[in-house]
């Protein structure tokens, strides 16, 4: 005992955060394996519960079997439960357990909270937590009783109804993207109020919980403080969460114009491309086949699954502030400067050379993943390269090969899930052996690069 004691000691909040998540995924393999969590008759392997459980914890979405026809009604409440751990954390909820038990929270679990959340500081983080509890649990609750009661119109039961509208709200708030209709949101395809719904709670969900509080201050006290100043996270990565939120509705708009919308309505074309760019940041959920579409809007949805949601949020991906951060050392590099300045504010070289090595490193895997399915998987590019960019992204959309993949398929794509949920940096620091910093220098070279 002491031996395992000073292992855990030893190992860095990187590494412990980690081993927290594997400890979630083997619990949630064994609640999902529970007799009273499927339907009679249902039978699936070990490897598919792993696949579905690192799915559920990553809130990713993608599922090897059929929600609906798999799980009965105390399942689908064991999926709610996961889904709710993995979405909001398992540090913010292990703070508020830990603060029901009257426990205090000392450093070594401030700095495991400051590693979940990828924040640089400490302070007033166990206040951030339980900040980010009560606030997605209020989302979370307005959204049931929103889309309960809408679904009275749809279903035979109030119990039914509200049933479907706690999982849709649990399901888009965590960015989860599972559905318990069978078809996702396809059944609302032409109820634009539901899919306004769903994409204000998948907003809310991936824009990153700093955001929301500091939305929440701003809205309750703006009397006291007028001339508030929103921080620089805030800041950027709300810009560019919407921008790329335009961005991908005009490209969809545009490329599917004589395709896939070709003969619709303004408003269906609109509400199409619309949702589609909205459950590409994390969501998952979908309110068509996504293989309709062409070529270069599957293309472009990937990128964008790749990019995935923002940083503190229930979303993976290499998240918007990096590769906001890379777009404008770009641009920054190219006008000469050796500072990212934007917003009245610079860059920390820190931020930017964790946003580089994020991003390189995650394009090396994804290569990886797609290279190795190319071998495995008898279908297209094209799919390979979406379901990659949908794992990795935590997203959840498909082209339809989730079922169909081999087992080797499913152990790559479950590591991309799992990797998507922890974060790069947090893949990155797992091989990080607290390594001291030296103190001496080697003379500097300038080498030929471009």
């Amino acid at each position: 005992m002491s031996t395992i004691i000073r292992t855990i000691k030893s190992l860095q909040p990187a590494q412990i955060i980690v081993s927290f998540y594997v400890i979630a995924v083997i619990i949630s393999v064994c609640l999902l394996s529970l007799p009273i969590a499927l339907k009679p008759g249902v039978n699936w392997s070990l490897l598919d519960v792993v696949f579905t459980a690192v799915s559920t914890i990553s809130v990713t979405g993608l599922s090897v079997v059929p929600i609906v026809d798999t799980f009965s009604i105390p399942g689908i409440f064991i999926l709610l439960f996961i889904m709710q751990f993995g979405g909001i954390g398992i540090m913010t909820l292990g703070t508020f357990f830990w603060l029901l038990l009257g426990k205090k929270i000392g450093l070594k679990q401030r700095e495991l909270i400051k590693t979940d959340q990828n924040h640089s500081h400490m302070s007033g983080l166990v206040k951030l937590m339980i900040q980010i509890l009560l606030i997605i649990l209020i989302i979370e609750s307005i959204g049931t009783i929103i889309l309960g009661t809408y679904f009275l119109s749809y279903f035979p039961t109030w119990q039914e109804s509200y049933l479907q509208g706690l999982f849709a709200s649990v399901s888009a708030t965590t960015n989860a993207g599972f559905d318990i209709t069978g078809n996702s949101l396809i059944p609302f395809a032409h109820d634009y109020f539901v899919q306004f719904i769903n994409i204000i709670l998948l907003t809310l969900g991936a824009i990153g919980f700093p955001v929301l509080i500091e939305l929440k201050d701003f809205l309750m006290h703006r009397k006291k403080h007028f001339g508030h100043h929103f921080s620089l996270y805030t800041k950027l990565t709300t810009v560019t969460f919407f921008a790329l939120m335009i961005f991908g509705t005009i490209i969809i708009l545009l490329f599917e114009a004589t395709h896939f919308f070709q003969g619709k309505s303004w408003h269906e074309s609109f509400f199409y491309a619309l949702f589609q760019s909205s459950t590409t940041r994390n969501g998952g959920l979908a309110t068509m086949n996504v293989s309709y579409f062409s070529k270069p809007t599957l293309l472009a949805l990937s990128f964008m699954m790749f990019i995935g949601a923002s940083p503190s949020s229930v979303g993976g991906g290499i998240r918007t502030t990096t590769f906001a951060i890379v777009l404008l050392l770009m641009f920054s590099f190219a006008k000469g400067q050796k500072n990212i300045k934007v917003f009245g504010r610079e860059i920390h070289d820190e931020d930017i050379r964790k946003s580089v090595v994020v991003s390189f490193l995650a394009i090396l895997l994804c290569f990886a993943a797609i290279v190795i399915l190319s071998e495995t998987e008898p279908v297209s590019t094209m799919e390979i390269i979406f379901e990659v960019s949908s794992a990795f992204g935590t997203t959840g959309l498909s082209m339809g090969i989730t079922p169909e993949l081999s087992d080797a398929g499913k152990i790559v794509i479950t590591l991309l899930m799992f990797i998507g949920r922890i974060g790069i940096l947090s893949f990155i620091f797992l091989f990080n052996r607290g390594t001291k910093q030296t103190n001496y220098h080697y003379p500097k070279e300038r080498v030929i690069v471009g």
